[in-house]
């Protein structure tokens, strides 16, 4: 079993987080996580207040094991939504998109321990002065809005210059990875694209095609002229806006429109015209369809492979 410090802290079973994908980390999937020994999280994405406590009941319905929820800042009802998150008594709270600073007091104050998604260490010494429990320092090989650092140098950069516990993210996708995080001087890791390919996750089946026909290089980046770039699949869409992006004569506000939405039609119609299909760079190490408690399962007994210098892969 691994079993560090985070587990302690969070009251988890294992080391293992599962990302806050807007369309796609919902009420199920953070349960099924949860139930299954790491900490599930729900995305608040662009939704409302309503929608959220909604989805935060339904959690408590289906697990008593701690859970989180990511905050998208940039959200237009994230006033409200801090509330909600003090008033269901939320245990966990990660943030992404945006500076929590307004928020951390409240939280703190209301007993929730607050995890910000930073991409560089100058944010997470910032997160750590604020109060943060710990951080996540997350590199470009994630799927969806990424940071110019890759997850390698990242990660001990930011060891180096916090003192509170750092969980990394980005380009992991079996135990191999999570052991190497463990090198790297994290107590934890966070995973997204691994859990897309999850029974428990409520995305078109296209999309879990997708990710499990994918090749090493079969993810690119997009908006990197717009200041936030995303890394998803090489569909017909994300050549389609590559192109528009590349062409001089395109308004940001028309790529801003181009985009507009494309993740919910990835997740919910599973359309490669019109939808954006985000996804790691660890899309290639996932070949299968499994439930959320057998991926865990075979996390663990990887990474415990692998920590013990094992040469025998599971495969």
């Amino acid at each position: 079993m691994i079993k560090t410090p985070l587990c302690d802290l969070l009251d988890i079973e294992f080391p293992i987080l599962q990302g806050g994908m807007a369309w796609i980390s919902d009420a199920q999937l953070a349960a099924a996580v949860s139930n299954a020994g790491g900490l599930g999280i729900i995305s608040s994405m662009n939704a409302d207040e309503n929608w959220l406590r909604l989805e935060i009941q339904k959690c408590k319905s289906l697990t008593s094991k701690p859970f989180g929820v990511n905050v998208m800042l940039m959200n237009p009802h994230v006033d409200k939504i801090a509330q909600v998150l003090i008033d269901e008594k939320v245990p966990v709270v990660t943030t992404g998109a945006g500076n929590p600073g307004k928020f951390m007091k409240l939280w703190i104050d209301a007993g929730i321990k607050v995890i910000p998604v930073v991409p560089s260490s100058g944010l997470a010494r910032y997160s750590e002065r604020a109060g943060a429990t710990a951080v996540i320092a997350e590199g470009g090989e994630s799927g969806g809005h990424v940071g110019e650092l890759a997850t390698m140098p990242l990660v001990p950069q930011v060891c180096d210059v916090v003192s509170i516990p750092v969980i990394a993210a980005g380009g992991i996708g079996d135990g191999r990875g999570i052991a190497a995080a463990f090198m790297l001087g994290a107590v934890g890791v966070q995973l997204g694209t691994r859990f897309l390919v999850a029974h428990e996750t409520n995305v078109h089946e296209n999309y879990k095609d997708k990710i499990i026909k994918a090749k090493d290089i079969d993810t690119t980046l997009t908006g990197r002229s717009l200041g936030h770039p995303v890394r998803c699949l090489k569909t017909t869409f994300a050549k389609d806006f590559i192109k528009a992006e590349n062409d001089p004569s395109t308004l940001n506000e028309t790529l801003e429109e181009f985009g507009r939405g494309a993740l919910r039609i990835a997740a919910q119609e599973g359309d490669s015209q019109k939808g954006c299909f985000m996804s790691g760079q660890i899309a290639g190490l996932i070949h299968e369809k499994a439930s959320v408690n057998e991926i865990i399962i075979k996390l663990v007994k990887e990474t415990e492979i692998a920590l013990t210098g094992g040469t025998q892969w599971i495969k």
